[in-house]
């Protein structure tokens, strides 16, 4: 009687799971937007290019942009907008991760695990809490694609394909590296006599046409900017030390084995802790759902591996192995319900630590912006954009009708601020200004270097202003130098702006 009344609260807790999730979602969103109005780097690149509607936005894919660019339309420009957009897409991304390993997983309670297992990740209890963006979207296009893979692998219809379909097309306009998912499962199912007719199936032509068709807008552009679309990228692959062939090689397989390692092991850690006395077990345990999964996760490795040769990278981020990773709970839990383990009561030991140490990460990213001007540092939560765009327009009864501004984090921070003025950077457009641009009111151009309290006005912003006809003698900068946003009031970051006085026709 003990075991079934066990097994029943395990089925409850399971039953409850989502709900814990979607709650440590809110509560994140919630810290987020209380604890300072400053946007991180990813974060202040939303708010700017949200402002616009673009088949491509630079280096990265722009799924995330467009859902940025429709919810700051429906509801307007906030902390909140730009916040809770993420932490939606990773509740998305745990829910269908739960649903996904409901197909090929007996067990409920290992199941559940499985999309716990998803929070166990550092880019999506650590670093999405940081400062993240399209690897999100990335992540939740995984397991969108998992859980339409493994339906039509169990029960294929029309609408699995479409679903398979739905999600390769939002994969690949949200991360580039997605297409290696898509690829590894269809090579991951080739040996599997009784699934590989799966593939040839007819009715993959829709996953081909919607996937299609997603992408093809973007696929335009990236036909006419393709530097543009992989220079950046490559470029910090590269990073690191110089040298030969060999020597770039042996560098980027340690730091793709490290990446890895560093992704993994955490994961690796929890479920060891739960099943401490099955690890050998486990590991010898197999099924065909095991051996789909770990071709797909060897796959993808081996493929980056061939990239990181091909390209002479040597610096490659955990970030970037997000997409991989993710795979690895639901295959240690396919292994351990291969193992046929008896799960009664695990899930509770599983759930409990893991919302602790991930309420804790979470609280102590938050409190970076109380922690550090204690150590005599400052972040940037703690940069004063309010206090400065607050400063310079209030004695003003008109706002202005256009903001120039050097870089996306500043353009997005100031645009948080005035969310009606239209921002943009000397290289957007990159034509020359219209010459009534100044028409539609005064024109603010603001500037920052860390570190000094009077900047030197760039050189970028003088050229921009001197193409809209702007005299040297008119550039005259003005300075001010709040205190950091919960700093020391000895403690002061430097702006520099001026105001270029509305010019009628």
């Amino acid at each position: 009687m003990s075991n079934i009344a066990s097994r029943r609260t395990d089925s409850t807790i399971s039953d409850t799971m989502i709900y814990a999730v979607a709650a440590y979602f809110v509560l994140c969103v919630v810290i987020r937007v209380f604890i300072s109005s400053a946007l991180e780097i990813d974060e202040g690149e939303q708010a700017f290019a949200s402002q616009f509607l673009a088949l491509g936005y630079g280096r990265q894919p722009p799924f995330y942009n467009w859902l940025q660019y429709a919810v700051v339309e429906t509801f307007g420009l906030s902390l909140t907008a730009l916040t809770a957009l993420k932490h939606v897409q990773l509740f998305l991304c745990c829910l269908f991760y739960g649903l996904a390993a409901r197909i090929v997983i007996k067990d409920r309670s290992l199941a559940t695990m499985a999309m716990l297992g998803v929070l166990t990740l550092p880019p999506v209890f650590l670093l999405a809490q940081r400062d993240l963006s399209h690897t999100v979207s990335a992540l939740f296009a995984v397991s969108l694609f998992l859980y339409g893979f493994f339906k039509t692998l169990r029960s294929p219809s029309v609408f699995s394909y479409l679903v398979t379909g739905i999600a390769v097309g939002i994969g690949l306009i949200s991360k580039y590296n997605f297409a290696l998912v898509p690829v590894a499962a269809i090579l991951a199912v080739l040996p599997e006599r009784d699934l590989r007719q799966r593939i040839f199936d007819w009715r993959i032509i829709v996953s081909l046409a919607v996937a299609g068709a997603i992408v093809l807008p973007h696929a335009y552009w990236i036909f006419n900017n393709l530097t543009l679309a992989s220079a950046g990228t490559i470029k910090e692959m590269k990073e690191g030390m110089p040298g030969g062939r060999l020597a770039q090689a042996l560098q980027g397989t340690f730091s793709l084995f490290s990446a890895f390692i560093g992704g993994s092991i955490l994961p690796l850690v929890f479920f060891a802790v739960v099943f401490p006395f099955d690890i050998k077990r486990i590991c010898r345990a197999e099924s065909q759902w095991t051996r789909i999964a770990g071709r797909m996760i060897l796959l993808c490795l081996l493929a980056v591996l061939l990239i990181v040769l091909g390209l002479g990278a040597t610096n490659i981020r955990e970030k970037w192995l997000a997409l991989f990773l993710v795979l690895w709970p639901i295959y240690l839990c396919l292994k351990i319900d291969a193992a046929g383990i008896e799960t009664t009561g695990r899930l509770k030991r599983f759930a409990i630590p893991l919302f602790i140490m991930i309420i804790a990460v979470l609280i102590g990213v938050s409190a970076r912006v109380v922690t550090s001007p204690m150590l005599g540092t400052y972040n940037k939560l703690n940069v004063p954009y309010d206090a400065f765009i607050s400063e310079i327009t209030k004695n003003r009864s008109i706002q202005p009708a256009l903001l120039i501004t050097e870089d996306t984090n500043l353009a997005g921070n100031a645009r948080l601020q005035l969310p009606n003025t239209p921002v943009i950077l000397p290289s957007d457009p990159p034509t020359p200004l219209a010459a009534d641009w100044r028409a539609a009111g005064p024109v603010l151009v603001i500037w920052r270097s860390n570190g000094e309290l009077e900047p030197a006005f760039p050189e970028s912003l003088a050229r921009k202003l001197r193409e809209g006809g702007v005299a040297g003698e008119d550039i005259k900068p003005l300075y001010t130098a709040p205190a950091y946003y919960l700093g020391k009031e000895a403690d002061r970051y430097g702006f520099g702006y001026l105001w270029l006085p509305q010019e009628k026709n």
